[in-house]
């Protein structure tokens, strides 16, 4: 009968290393390590003295050696000597097992540590078989590392290892991300059902008995129709005895259930480690009860060990040939991003992309709060938000997963692209690289339904029922991508350090020319002052002296009063031309104030101030709808006062003057445009509109400085916005501006 204490609540907590029971091949007896008493025996103790286990609790080790009854060579033989000896330093490796008799049957001793427990466990042992082990494992070690791949390797550990122990069923049964294990090799009697293929759930070896694996690299079940033997203590108020390095610790009542459905009656198995993690296990199944003693298991266990190292071994040469092949689009990358100016563009500009770097479909590349895409990805809206799970829920500098809509719900609507995902933060929170793999729909054969069934004991409580049919049960298996292998988040890696390495140099050199231009600008401040004003001052008296003579000397005749006129009209020219240029030359140091610009009464303001003194009459000034810009106030006015100025001055002469100036809002863009019916500009002329001091040949007649526009592209480009001009000379010119919409 099953514990009623295990129940679904807490199968996955069992104690099992404290199971309070041994299994009943063996005897076991657990002594202070400082004092020889004895503080934990197996019931069946009795059958090795003759007398009751009880009464030997509390009595000194000696004691129980008088009521053995040692034979042979082993008459005089004193269980302090060897413990002596593990206390003084010596390896349980090199001490276990010690081949001692009882009554005439051979016994292994073996001795490991429980705390302050030293624990003696004695189990059958056969005899004179060390020259076939040694002969045996030679072989088989051979055999095994004769293949050429790892399922050559993983095939002929298999057969190997059923030739060493010559149990019915040997498979190599590797352990998934999740828990699970899958069946991937297999030597078997021929009579036997194939288990090859078939997947068992993680709940069938849940994960403290997977920890346990790590530390035991052999665990033997002898039989699973014996009963375990119960271990007693006098100690109150103390704990059960830890069995975690005892070789006869007990079995969980459900997996023992669990061995019988199955038709198992022994298994064993040995731990596969790679990088210090459980990979796998080889797990042998005999149809009959079967022991196999302490030397062949730690045989085994060798073989274990050097499959172990040749698994990791070859599982590095695969991932290093795979990296090879990934890290040549990276050092393509690292190229590109040496030799280009902006980072985004040595990713995704040329024929080798980010994408490259891994096997995904397509990336996402998320920089200065500019999202990129490359290849197959989610829409901007969906990239938006999982940006914004990323930045709650990503603790690491790098996340991935091939079950995606496992994790994050919404990615269920686009599971098809994006059922695994990779991302490396750049820089925190803000800046990241993400990877996307489509799903990939797979079929697994499970040993029987996965799902735990349950019942209800005699107690009422739901306990767990071992499953009792074994028969293959398909599954489809949706919402997940090929699983990220080592070599895509190893380049992954060197790509996000390069690229972080590439922006800090960046960044440097940025902070570098930042200082230089500060020097320069704090130079040029002086320079644009010092000739501002001494410019100002001689030109201010030449005004002032010109306006003098035509207030006090009545002499002037007309021709004098005219030229005294138009040096004043000159003072004033280029008195506006010394302020422009000093306007021009702060903008591109200006630090920009970012708010939302209510663009309606702005452009009512700009029309007002332009159009006082004109004749209304010939002027239609026509205003569309205006969306609001995110941008700086002061610049923003400066750039539609120059641009709507120049449209009223221009388009002046026709009869009527149309003016119009209309926004409208273009997915992540604002777009305005300033509209005349004016004089236009030659095409010639239209590139080079822009440029400091360019004036057109058919506009000289018009006043002007030819900085107006510069001033505005200087200040459109400090945007991260855009201007550009549609003209047909006769006809007049339009003006398009786009700004990004940041609401």
């Amino acid at each position: 009968m099953i514990d009623p204490k295990v129940t679904l609540s807490n199968c996955e907590t069992e104690a099992i290393h404290i199971p309070g029971k041994i299994q009943g091949q063996g005897f076991l007896i657990a002594v202070n390590n400082k004092t020889f008493e004895v503080n934990f025996i197996s019931e069946n103790f009795s059958e090795l003295t003759g007398q009751s286990a009880t009464s030997l609790l509390g009595k000194n080790l000696t004691l129980v050696e008088e009521k053995l009854q040692l034979t042979g060579a082993f008459t005089n033989f004193k269980f302090a000597q060897i413990i002596q000896a593990f206390n003084n330093g010596e390896s349980a490796n090199f001490l276990n097992p010690f081949y001692i008799e009882i009554n005439n049957t051979a016994y292994n001793l073996i001795i490991s540590i429980s705390g302050k427990e030293l624990v003696l466990e004695l189990e059958p042992s056969d005899s004179n078989v060390e020259f076939t082990i040694q002969q045996t494992i030679g072989r088989s070690i051979s055999g095994i590392l004769s293949g050429k791949n790892l399922q050559s390797l993983f095939e002929n550990a298999a057969a190997e290892i059923k030739n060493l122990i010559n149990y019915d069923r040997v498979m190599i049964y590797r352990f998934n991300d999740d828990g699970h294990g899958e069946v991937i090799a297999e030597a078997k009697n021929e009579t036997l059902q194939p288990f090859m293929g078939l997947h068992y759930p993680a709940t069938d070896i849940p994960k403290q008995a997977r920890d346990l694996y790590k530390i035991n690299l052999t665990r033997i079940i002898a039989d699973v129709h014996v009963a375990s033997v119960p271990i007693i203590t006098k100690k109150i108020n103390t704990v059960d005895l830890d069995l975690t390095n005892a070789s006869l610790r007990a079995v969980s009542p459900i997996h023992i259930q669990y061995l019988k459905n199955m038709g198992v009656a022994s298994s064993f198995s040995i731990s596969l480690i790679s990088k210090g993690e459980l990979w796998g296990l080889v797990a042998c199944h005999n149809y009959t009860p079967k022991f196999i003693n302490y030397k062949i298991r730690e045989a085994s266990k060798l073989i274990g060990q050097i499959l172990s190292s040749a698994l990791e071994y070859r599982l590095g040469e695969e991932d290093a040939e795979q990296f090879n092949l990934l890290n040549l689009s990276v050092n393509k990358l690292v190229k590109y991003i040496e030799r280009e100016n902006y980072i985004v563009n040595a990713l995704t500009a040329n024929n080798t992309t980010i994408n490259n770097v891994t096997k995904a479909s397509g990336t996402i590349i998320v920089f200065d709060n500019i999202i990129t895409s490359v290849g197959t990805t989610p829409g901007k809206a969906d990239v938006a938000e999982i940006i914004k799970w990323l930045k709650i829920n990503m603790d690491e500098p790098v996340y991935y997963t091939n079950r995606f809509p496992e994790v994050y719900l919404p990615a269920k609507k686009y599971s098809a692209i994006a059922s695994g995902i990779l991302v490396c933060m750049i820089s925190k929170q803000s800046e990241f690289i993400i990877w996307f793999k489509p799903e990939q729909v797979a079929e697994l054969n499970w040993a029987g339904n996965p799902e735990k069934p349950s019942e209800k004991n005699e107690f009422g409580m739901l306990i767990i029922s071992p499953r009792e049919s074994f028969a293959s049960w398909k599954q489809i298996v949706k919402e997940t991508s090929e699983k990220w292998s080592r070599s895509e988040i190893a380049a992954a890696v060197t790509i996000r350090e390069h690229i972080i390495y590439a922006k800090n140099r960046k960044e440097n050199e940025i902070r570098l020319l930042n200082e230089r231009l500060k020097i320069i600008y704090e130079q040029q401040d002086t320079f644009n002052f010092t000739i501002s004003h001494d410019l100002k001052t001689p030109l201010s008296s030449i005004k002032a002296y010109s306006e003098l003579l035509l207030k006090n000397n009545n002499s002037l005749d007309a021709n004098a009063k005219n030229i005294l006129e138009r040096i004043q009209v000159s003072t004033d020219k280029m008195a506006l031309l010394i302020k422009e240029i000093f306007n021009y030359s702060k903008i591109g140091r200006a630090g920009i104030e970012l708010q939302q610009i209510n663009m309606q009464p702005l452009i009512n303001e700009i029309k007002k101030e332009i159009t006082e003194g004109l004749q209304k009459e010939n002027l239609q000034f026509i205003i569309g709808e205006t969306p609001d810009i995110s941008g700086d106030h002061v610049m923003i006015r400066q750039v539609f006062m120059n641009l709507i100025n120049n449209a009223v001055k221009y388009s002046s002469r026709s009869n009527p003057s149309i003016v119009k100036v209309e926004g409208k809002i273009n997915e992540d863009k604002v777009i305005y445009s300033i509209i005349d019916n004016g004089i236009g500009i030659e095409p010639k002329d239209q590139a080079q509109v822009f440029e400091l001091f360019r004036r057109m040949d058919n506009a000289m007649d018009f006043e002007g400085t030819g900085i107006g526009l510069a001033i505005v592209k200087r200040i459109i480009e400090k945007h991260n916005a855009t201007i550009s001009l549609e003209s047909v000379v006769g006809e007049g010119t339009t003006f398009s501006m786009s700004f990004k919409n940041y609401q």
